[in-house]
């Protein structure tokens, strides 16, 4: 298998060194992806590292991981492929220091030979990770090595900067990559797709033909186990920075000279750098009533478990174009969603009653699920004597392909790109710098938390925000089910 996939994953086989290999993003998404990504050969060589607080050993780790995989993987494994697996499966309690893990690494280059690259994931919560930069400092491990962030790089402008300053003494930009599980999407990178392989949707890509767009990612989840990180984060630091502002980038950016790195993060710059700061007038911030009586969680809390906001661009695309953002907890539905308006026609010779504009401008809507989905809306005429109009659609789905099998999950896409060295899907420091001092105003001045129901959309100033448009989501029907017998979608 690893012939066949070759050019697809890294050259060199790969140390890895996973930093926090107990906790649950490892259990629930790391280890289960490296399964994957060893058993179907996207890797020439591999042995994985178990960092974490946790005194056990390797025999330990080992059950740690086949629980992870049984509970949480896509792909079960059979007796064989979990002994492979299991085999390139070392552990090292974070207590015994670098001495301890130059050894460990050195012993697994033994194995692998000297051309073997090492990648260093920090599944760590943002106050961990430079010490962990440091030790891997001390280990002798920056060499032939490169270093995977989680979010969030900060929380504003100024711990941002100090935290690339820190990193750049140990490591350089090259080697750093800042991850962003939701460019990891196959929908995401579809919209480059869309946009720049079809020559039907890039002339009408800009101000003159968008009326307004959204991105749309409620989660009907609370807090879980995290109280403690939410309430040093809230939802703009721990979803809008990190992820939909990333989304905006990849669906507002000018068309880059090459599908390389370098000329897609600096498209993405750009559009950063055209952002004007957030005027705290155009943001709601919302918390789910009972957020406060959550253990963990200050009985005064003004964290924010909701937010929605009104951005601009001011570039020569996107001047006067509102980008509306919304993403909370504990709200209706779990969706992920970026839904573009298109300007209605000037004028229309319809007659009243004929049903043209009572549903809205027509919509182009990308669904970022891992099974991605895209879908058209526009106006029809209703079969039958007279001029009565519908909302119609085309759509597309990943599952009407026959190819959704073949289809990687985020972190498993972002996982390979950082052994090959491919920045495309990461963020930069430049960027995120950016995006903090964009968000300062909003920072410095936030305005008051405003209570919503668990199960709703947010708050009832939602409506006054993207007035006088509508929020896509509630959709007015449903996506289509795999090969279905009839109907519409959104």
């Amino acid at each position: 298998m690893a012939k066949v996939l070759a050019g697809v994953g890294p050259r060199f086989p790969q140390v890895v060194v996973l930093v926090g290999a107990t906790g649950d993003l490892a259990r629930r998404k790391l280890l289960p992806g490296l399964f994957h990504l060893v058993n179907a050969g996207f890797i020439p060589g591999c042995r994985i590292i178990g960092v974490s607080l946790d005194d056990i050993d390797a025999e330990g780790f080992r059950a740690i991981a086949r629980s992870a995989l049984d509970d949480f993987g896509m792909r079960k494994p059979s007796d064989a492929e979990w002994s492979a697996f299991a085999a390139h499966l070392e552990y090292l309690p974070l207590a015994a220091g670098a001495p301890a893990l130059t050894a460990a690494v050195a012993a697994a280059e033994a194995v692998l030979g000297s051309e073997c690259q090492r990648l260093h994931y920090l599944s760590v919560p943002p106050s961990a990770a430079l010490p962990v930069v440091r030790m891997l400092g001390q280990a002798g491990l920056v060499a032939r090595s490169r270093i995977v962030m989680e979010k969030p790089f900060g929380t504003d402008l100024a711990s941002a900067v100090t935290l690339n300053a820190r990193l750049h003494e140990v490591f350089s930009e090259e080697q750093i990559f800042r991850i962003d599980h939701f460019l990891g999407k196959e929908a995401a990178q579809n919209i480059l797709a869309f946009r720049f392989a079809n020559g039907l949707f890039e002339p009408i890509w800009n101000r003159n033909f968008i009326d307004h767009v959204q991105i749309d990612v409620p989660e009907t989840l609370g807090l879980g186990q995290r109280a403690g990180f939410y309430e040093q984060t809230g939802a703009y630091r721990d979803m809008v920075v990190t992820h939909l502002f990333q989304i905006l980038g990849f669906m507002a950016m000018e068309p880059p000279t090459s599908l390389e790195p370098a000329p897609i993060s600096e498209e993405k710059n750009k559009v950063f750098r055209s952002m004007l700061p957030l005027e705290p007038h155009n943001v709601v911030r919302g918390q789910y009533a009972g957020y406060r009586g959550e253990e963990g969680v200050d009985p005064a809390s003004d964290t924010e478990t909701f937010i929605a906001l009104k951005c601009l661009i001011d570039n020569w695309r996107w001047a006067g174009v509102p980008f509306y953002l919304r993403t909370g907890k504990r709200l209706a539905a779990g969706q992920r969603i970026i839904s573009i308006a298109f300007r209605e026609p000037p004028k229309s010779m319809f007659p009243a009653g004929s049903g043209v504009g009572s549903q809205g401008p027509d919509h182009l809507t990308f669904d970022l699920a891992d099974a991605s989905k895209m879908s058209l809306s526009f106006y029809g005429k209703r079969p039958g004597p007279g001029m009565r109009l519908d909302k119609l659609s085309l759509q597309f789905a990943m599952h009407d392909t026959g190819m959704a099998g073949e289809v990687l999950e985020a972190y498993e896409r972002l996982i390979l790109d950082a052994m090959r060295g491919d920045h495309t899907l990461f963020t930069t420091a430049e960027g995120i710098e950016r995006l903090w001092k964009v968000s300062e105003p909003l920072i410095e001045s936030p305005p008051p938390v405003r209570f919503y129901e668990p199960g709703s959309w947010g708050p009832k100033a939602i409506h006054q925000l993207v007035a006088p448009h509508a929020w896509r989501l509630p959709f007015e029907r449903a996506w289509r089910a795999p090969n279905p017998p009839g109907g519409l979608a959104p």
